[in-house]
């Protein structure tokens, strides 16, 4: 995924830049950057975070940076922000999101008389690199960012510093979000609505899809009108936010305990407690909780001190055996029990199975597992939410292949409705695979509903396929 964060202040903007981005670290694994402008001009600091915390590799920065406008990202694969010096000026970029016509959009650039890319390590090309080629083709900033957003097939939301002032362009269906904040001499964008709070600032707007605005320290300027569609990711809610956050002016952790709160209605499953698979499963079983009247427990507490999320390496095996590793069991809230389980959702099902057999192994009764989502039937082309190279690394898709062999594309739809039989019989080889007492996905009509805004401006393509 990827998350970001910009301050346009009168005084130094480099402790909010800084605190800012900082609290974007969820939502990235590997790279992580700032950039400010200032007397000196940009100045830029850019760090590998996968062993150590944000915190701890910017603290010298932040006594080192000057500037009054900034822009800062957590990433999960590619180095940025980049500085471009092109006939629009100097600029500092950043982008969030999934370009997957990359390659054709390089060999636009290379027709157009672009001379040269840089490559990464793995000889792939940085998609914020081809976003600042295609911006500029055109005759000024907000022209280019249009013409991105028109050229790129998947998703791609823009921060760009100028010597005079911030450009933020959130993507054109509008699928990850941008909020700006505001206070006495400042403004802010944010990925995330409670980033800035603790900072000061209060909420002033949210971009609509495709809205273009300039932020300076004296106020917001939309230079490109926002799009009537929308496709914001479901998965922002059920999994990736932070509980603290607002998109659409709908609350993460009240999403999840209404989410739970459904969930529970359509089951009747005897157990002695409900738990969340920390941390996003935590407010769902809540929810779940509060509403069959099934007592909350915490059966593993997360390990924290060493292993938060932030540093989750992108190899699968050591995500595996870290997950495994960062919960500890409370036996006594195990053994003999009949215990409810709810993660936020099943993608691959190892981490899950493992630790469904760790609760076997602590003496647990049985193990019913309720995902808060439904079935994942495609791998996302938005938003790198799972990593899978492939669909058929998802559990759903591998045991669709399995009973339908050669006709498993063409039966997708029906699998994906969890009112036909092949959906329940999908469901319990699924269980059978993982070694679960029961198990009970969320409807996606129930979740859609949870969320409570209108179904026509989310995006639902990883369990229904519908763009």
């Amino acid at each position: 995924m990827g998350g970001f964060f910009a301050v346009a202040s009168k005084e130094s903007c480099v402790l909010d830049l800084f605190f800012g981005t900082d609290y974007h670290s969820h939502l990235g694994t590997r790279r992580a950057g700032m950039v400010v402008y200032g007397q000196k001009g940009f100045d830029r600091a850019i760090h590998n975070i996968q062993n150590s915390p944000f915190r701890t590799k910017f603290d010298r920065d932040v006594n080192e940076l000057e500037g009054n406008l900034g822009i800062g990202c957590i990433s999960d694969f590619e180095p940025q922000p980049l500085l471009v010096n092109s006939h629009l000026g100097s600029f500092a970029i950043t982008t969030v999101g999934k370009i997957n016509n990359a390659d054709e959009l390089v060999k636009e650039c290379f027709q157009s008389g672009h001379t040269h890319f840089l490559e990464m390590s793995g000889g792939t090309i940085n998609p914020t690199e081809i976003a600042a080629a295609l911006i500029n083709q055109k005759s000024s900033l907000v022209e280019g960012l249009r013409y991105l957003q028109e050229k790129v097939i998947g998703s791609l939301t823009v921060l760009l510093l100028t010597p005079t002032g911030i450009y933020a362009s959130r993507d054109r269906l509008g699928r990850t979000p941008v909020i700006i904040g505001r206070k006495e001499g400042a403004f802010c964008a944010s990925f995330e609505s409670f980033a800035y709070l603790n900072l000061g600032y209060t909420d002033y707007k949210e971009l609509g899809p495709a809205e273009i605005v300039f932020i300076t320290p004296e106020g917001v300027e939309t230079v490109s009108a926002p799009g009537k569609e929308m496709k914001i990711c479901s998965f922002l809610w059920v999994y990736y936010g932070y509980p603290t956050s607002c998109y659409e002016g709908v609350n993460v952790e009240d999403m999840r305990y209404e989410c739970g709160r459904l969930l529970a209605q359509r089951d009747n499953v005897q157990a002695d407690s409900v738990a969340g698979v920390p941390d996003s499963g935590t407010a769902h079983a809540i929810g779940y909780s509060n509403e069959s009247r099934i007592p909350f427990t915490r059966p593993f507490i997360k390990y924290t001190p060493t292993w938060p999320r932030s540093f989750m390496p992108t190899n699968q095996a050591q995500r595996n055996l870290i997950a495994r590793m960062k919960l500890i069991p409370v036996h006594k809230l195990i053994k003999g029990k009949k215990l409810l389980l709810i993660d936020d959702s099943i993608v691959r099902g190892t981490q899950l199975r493992e630790t469904t057999e760790f609760l076997y192994d602590s003496g647990a009764k049985e193990v019913h597992i309720r995902p808060a989502c439904p079935p994942i039937m495609f791998g996302c082309k938005y938003l790198n939410f799972s990593r899978s190279s492939s669909d058929l690394d998802l559990i759903a898709r591998r045991v669709i292949l399995k009973r339908e062999g050669e006709r498993a594309e063409e039966m997708l739809e029906d699998y994906a409705n969890p009112d036909s039989q092949n959906y329940q019989e999908m469901i319990e080889d699924i269980r059978k695979e993982l070694n679960f007492t029961t198990l009970r996905y969320h409807r996606l009509d129930d979740m859609i509903k949870s969320i409570g805004i209108s179904p026509c401006k989310l995006c639902t393509y990883c369990w229904n396929g519908k763009e």
